[in-house]
């Protein structure tokens, strides 16, 4: 077994990767929080958030009003962009110093790059792209819920000699927690040693790429295996309703919308008000994306369908028709409000 980078018995309290962009907290870094939280005040130990990048004074003070004990600010020219090297090295540096003995991120393009190189750069195991966190009981370890094969199996992961215990958890798994009333968290700076020779990529220029986050939209409207032929009245009910498009796997991989808007265990976990899920099978693999939906309508013309285990309210029927009703009661109205 290769020896880790400290042990279990040296380790001490839950870090989150506070991720950063331009000076812009990620919210899956928040949401990463409110569980963090929750894991911490189980076990007693304390929450420390840790920033990384330039000119962090502004950062700093956002996150210290934050429902944190304690903020680690590491904060290096050589970071003012992300830069996996860059990043991993200086991290490396300060994970190694103050021996967490949990380190959360954001399963982000970011935070999957950054956990990766640490973890072999730390000698420790990484539970990649969690869909749940919890503590084992009587051991206090990590446990760490993923999907696999293709969302058919959930396996319960932990690293029970190596330290830090690693996970990346994905955007929209947690809500974001409420405001804190508590006093500000310590800001704690801390110098690290980050040589260009050895950060080998540089940034000459950065172009955004502009799509939608589904996760955060207010209005679902899924398309499933059953609307095949039916995506054009689908988008005018989503622009009638002025909600997002969302799909299923199978419609995903018939080309029926972008991998963005995949819903579940492989795709993305959503909040909305309001879903309408068209011609959806209900397995549980895409179930697990709405369960925190405020309304689940669903339409499907198999009365025996599992989507209607999930649903609100359930209409026994083909989708064309109702769609395209639907479309025509909300256009005649001029959309919703």
């Amino acid at each position: 077994m290769i020896d880790p980078a400290y042990s279990p018995q040296e380790a001490r309290g839950i870090w989150v990767f506070l991720e950063q962009d331009a000076g812009v907290l990620a919210p899956v870094s928040l949401e990463l929080l409110a569980k963090a939280r929750a894991l911490a005040t189980e076990s007693g130990a304390e929450l420390t958030g840790l920033l990384v990048g330039g000119d962090l004074a502004a950062l700093e003070a956002t996150a210290a009003k934050l429902d944190l004990d304690r903020v680690v600010s590491v904060a290096h020219p050589l970071l003012t962009q992300f830069t996996a090297e860059a990043y991993a090295h200086a991290v490396d540096q300060v994970i190694r110093t103050q021996k967490p003995d949990i380190f959360l991120l954001g399963a982000t393009a970011y935070g999957r790059d950054l956990a990766g190189r640490l973890a072999v750069m730390l000698r420790t195991g990484l539970t990649a792209d969690c869909t749940d966190l919890a503590l084992e009981a009587g051991t206090g370890l990590l446990l760490g819920e993923v999907s696999g094969f293709g969302g058919g199996v959930l396996a319960t992961i932990r690293c029970e000699q190596h330290r830090p215990q690693m996970a990346t958890v994905r955007p929209g798994v947690f809500p974001e927690p409420a405001a804190a009333d508590r006093a500000a968290a310590k800001v704690e700076r801390v110098n690290v040693d980050v040589p260009a020779a050895k950060c080998l990529v540089k940034v000459v220029a950065r172009h955004r790429k502009t799509g939608v986050d589904i996760s955060r939209a207010e209005r679902l409207v899924v398309a499933g295996a059953g609307a095949r032929g039916e995506m054009p009245n689908i988008e005018a009910l989503a622009q009638a309703l002025g909600a997002e498009i969302g799909a299923t796997r199978v419609a995903v991989d018939e080309g029926w919308a972008e991998r963005e808007r995949q819903i579940g265990q492989t795709g993305v976990i959503a909040r909305p008000k309001l879903a309408l899920v068209w011609g959806a099978s209900g397995a549980s693999q895409f179930t697990c994306g709405i369960d925190q939906a405020e309304m689940v309508v669903a339409v499907n013309q198999d009365p025996e369908a599992a989507i209607f285990e999930s649903a609100d309210i359930c209409i026994v029927d083909e989708v064309a028709p109702v769609v395209k009703a639907l479309v025509a009661e909300l256009q005649s109205h001029g959309g919703a409000e």
